[in-house]
């Protein structure tokens, strides 16, 4: 397990706003040499601690979008999971704690696409119950 400095932290800070920031602008942002941002990288990388680098996409404004709570049956999470995960309108999936057991951030380009997610996910063998809201804009 990685244990973050300060150095690490604001470095991890500019990459999670520009994954592909050169290293020179990341040493000048930070105020340290470029060896410095390359080792620190080179380590993060290998401990895990950074799994890799991507390209955040504007969001189109015609994406709905959507928080569902799922709440699954006994001890099915494992295989509910490897379902939702194909599904491709799912974002994002998180564990919880609380009166449900997984958060699933929805993406879909129509309504009609959205309802099918919605049944498809309600369809999973061991998804007991399920309660979704809309997120109608971003602040």
């Amino acid at each position: 397990m990685h244990i973050f400095d300060k150095l690490d932290r604001q470095l991890l800070a500019i990459l999670r706003q520009d994954g592909r920031a050169p290293v020179a602008k990341l040493a000048a942002a930070i105020g340290v040499s470029r060896g410095t941002v390359q080792l620190r990288l080179d380590r993060l990388l290998e401990s895990g601690a950074i799994l890799g680098f991507t390209v955040r996409a504007r969001e189109n404004h015609d994406t709905i979008r959507a928080i569902m709570l799922i709440e699954v049956a006994g001890k099915s999470t494992t295989t509910v999971i490897r379902s939702l995960r194909a599904v491709p309108e799912l974002h994002a999936l998180h564990t919880t704690n609380g009166a449900w057991d997984l958060i699933a951030e929805i993406r879909t380009d129509t309504l009609e696409n959205f309802d099918r997610v919605l049944r498809e996910v309600r369809m999973i063998d061991g998804v007991l119950n399920s309660e979704t809201s809309l997120m109608l804009s971003t602040i």
